[in-house]
């Protein structure tokens, strides 16, 4: 079996403090982008409108399209190439007026055959998405996040005990906050893909997480009057070896997708390529110091007969 970095002795922990102020800015910055610039741009999944697809004979001008749509009836026009060179997606909002998705098509059909001929192109399926069922699957996703956050602090409350869940929890939402600031940087569209992708990044980091806290409770069972400071440290460098075999497979794949699967997955293969950095900054980097100072306020017994915490343990916890 292949073997990297075993029995390693690194101090992680001891970097926290430089680790918050780096996180802290750059959920600053995306977020204050947020506020200056009017929030996400939102597919038509979640707005309503008119999506198409269309298939060229031969490779069209994009920029001539995009004018003849912009300058035409069609309202906020999105064209993104679908697979080859000669197949794409245009996407148009306000699908909901009178006539929806049938006018839309049609004055999608008369610009871009104004650049191409009647006879340049075809249409292959036209989708509509009303505002009402936009806003009820922008409800529901904001739901699903929700659950899966109240399902993961009573799994782990009841896994571990309750200091543990809170720790890592805390460290979910700092993974989404910081995922949410890539998407504003990147100016990525919020999109049915974008949402799956944010559930994944959630159940990748919580798995980071919960392996090490794992390890950890391990640890402490064996030697139960260490300071939890080295306790934490050591659990990082016992699980170092298979986190790196298993974050660099992930990453490899996600690389994948996003050099040659194509547009249309590429947002979903950002999101979760910037997952995969940020739920193991996190595991080690957030949940380890919180769990650390959750200790330090609410102190764990240390034997059945519930004394106190070593004064070792509780000074490492405080110095840390």
């Amino acid at each position: 079996m292949l073997r990297i970095l075993h029995d390693t002795k690194y101090d992680f922990i001891r970097w926290w403090r430089t680790a918050v102020v780096l996180t802290v800015l750059f959920i600053a910055f995306g977020l204050i982008s947020l506020v200056i610039k009017g929030g996400f741009e939102y597919s038509i999944e979640f707005t309503g409108g008119t999506s198409m697809q269309l298939v060229f004979n031969k490779p069209p001008n994009v920029a001539a399209l995009r004018t003849a749509l912009e300058n035409g009836k069609v309202k906020e026009p999105q064209i993104q190439q679908f697979g080859d060179d000669t197949t794409y997606s245009v996407r148009a909002q306000d699908a909901g007026t009178a006539g929806g998705a049938e006018v839309v098509s049609r004055e999608v059909n008369a610009a871009v055959a104004s650049v191409v001929g009647k006879d340049g192109f075809r249409v292959v399926s036209t989708e509509a998405v009303g505002p009402r069922v936009g806003s009820e699957l922008r409800r529901g996703a904001i739901l699903a996040i929700l659950i899966s956050f109240g399902v993961t602090l009573a799994y782990l409350a009841w896994r571990f005990e309750w200091r543990f869940g809170l720790a890592a929890v805390i460290a979910t939402a700092h993974d989404i906050l910081t995922t949410i600031a890539f998407m504003k940087i990147m100016h990525m569209e919020i999109s049915l893909t974008i949402i799956a992708a944010l559930l994944t990044v959630i159940g990748y980091s919580l798995n980071d997480t919960i392996i090490i806290f794992d390890r950890v409770r391990e640890n402490l069972r064996k030697n139960r009057r260490e300071a939890l400071y080295d306790t934490l440290n050591r659990a990082v460098n016992e699980t170092l070896p298979r986190s790196i075999l298993t974050h660099a497979t992930a990453l490899a794949a996600t690389l994948a997708l996003l050099f040659f699967a194509g547009p249309v997955i590429r947002p979903f293969a950002y999101v979760m390529a910037f997952g995969i950095i940020t739920g193991t900054f996190s595991s080690i980097y957030v949940a380890s110091p919180i769990l650390l100072w959750i200790e330090s306020k609410y102190p764990r017994s240390t034997d059945p007969k519930g004394s106190k915490p070593s004064a070792t343990g509780m000074r490492a916890a405080k110095a840390a």
